[in-house]
């Protein structure tokens, strides 16, 4: 289905008040950051959208595709990223996308190689292809997935749950995904990820309460604090070697 643009109608918070926001709309290439405290409803908002809600759920929101409300189920519209993935297919990695591209209607074999880098450009542990699924971490798990996700699933909308609690570079993650004309909508607490996107919907009891759109002074300070948060990562993967740090050049 050629996803042109996505509406989400506001429903009511978690008091039944209508929500501020009256309505949100995406284009394919485009993102938004779902941010508040724990509770605040990221998660019920990301479940509408994968639900494709039409006033059926508590929120009593509408999710439109075209301008239209889906009266029937349409499968393979919307790929989705929770916090964690395991895998209970008795199969190699390279069996998996080889049955996924099938499915699909595509060439297992010339996506085989490319997938593979493209996880593995994710996550620091290598995946092989004749790795069994059951044996990867959950680091790998994930970059499968988000290169899965990106290479070979043909959907149009994408949800993210907190990708930075998913063990590996959220940041390629993020472009990676950005970068195949998609709709990426993510749930995260981390400041980095939130400027990263075209816009930030702040969640607040249960409802949506303020949409925020990017701006060039935001992203200088999205440029400062990617810095720091590398200079955290580099620390973190010298310690986790065995290493020490005695030198600050060593984090930069």
């Amino acid at each position: 289905m050629m996803v042109e643009h996505i509406r989400i109608m506001a429903g009511n918070d978690k008091t039944g008040q209508p929500e501020a926001v009256p309505g949100l709309d995406l284009k394919p290439g485009q993102s938004l950051a779902l941010v508040g405290p724990t509770g605040s409803g990221k998660s019920e908002l990301l479940s509408d959208i994968e639900q494709l809600a039409n006033a059926d759920t508590r929120s009593r929101r509408r999710v439109l595709i075209n301008g239209k409300v889906q009266e029937e189920p349409v499968n393979g519209l919307v790929a989705t990223l929770s916090q964690k993935t395991n895998f209970v297919m008795d199969a190699s990695v390279r069996e998996f996308i080889l049955m996924h591209a099938e499915s699909r209607g595509r060439d297992g074999n010339a996506l085989c190689d490319p997938l593979l880098h493209t996880a593995n450009t994710l996550c620091g542990e290598p995946i092989r292809g004749d790795m069994p699924l059951q044996v990867l971490s959950g680091g790998q798990s994930r970059a499968l997935m988000i290169a899965d996700i990106a290479l070979l699933s043909d959907a149009p909308v994408v949800l993210i749950d907190e990708i930075e609690n998913a063990g590996i570079d959220k940041f390629k993650a993020m472009q990676t995904l950005a970068g195949r004309q998609k709709i990426v909508i993510s749930a995260t607490h981390d400041p980095v990820l939130m400027l990263m996107n075209d816009a930030r919907l702040v969640m607040r009891n249960g409802g949506m309460h303020l949409r925020i759109p990017s701006s060039p002074d935001e992203q200088e300070c999205a440029d400062l604090l990617r810095r720091m948060d590398q200079s955290l990562l580099n620390a973190r993967d010298i310690l986790r070697a065995g290493r020490t740090l005695e030198h600050t050049e060593q984090l930069q």
